[in-house]
C-alpha cells in the first residue's frame, strides 16, 4: 500500500507540472501568433479596417482619460 501511495504521488506531481507545464505553453504560443499578426498589420502601408477602428478607440479612451472630471 506505501508503494502505490508513493506512486500516486509522484504520479499527481508529474502530471500537475507536465499539465501546468503544456497549457503555459499553448497559451504563450497563441500570444506570440496574436502578437505577431498586430506587429505584421502595423507595418502594412494601408492599415486594415479593424487596426483603424481599434487606434480610433484607443486614441478616444486617451482622450476622455485626459480630460479633468468637472462637476
Amino acid at each position: 500500500m506505501i508503494d502505490f501511495g508513493l506512486s500516486a504521488v509522484l504520479g499527481l506531481c508529474f502530471g500537475f507540472m507536465f499539465g501546468v507545464g503544456c497549457s503555459l505553453a499553448v497559451l504563450y504560443s497563441i500570444y506570440l501568433g496574436g502578437y505577431r499578426k498586430a506587429v505584421e498589420e502595423s507595418t502594412l502601408p494601408v492599415k486594415p479596417k479593424r487596426f483603424q477602428q481599434a487606434l480610433e478607440k484607443l486614441h478616444a479612451r486617451r482622450v476622455r482619460e485626459a480630460k479633468p472630471a468637472s462637476r
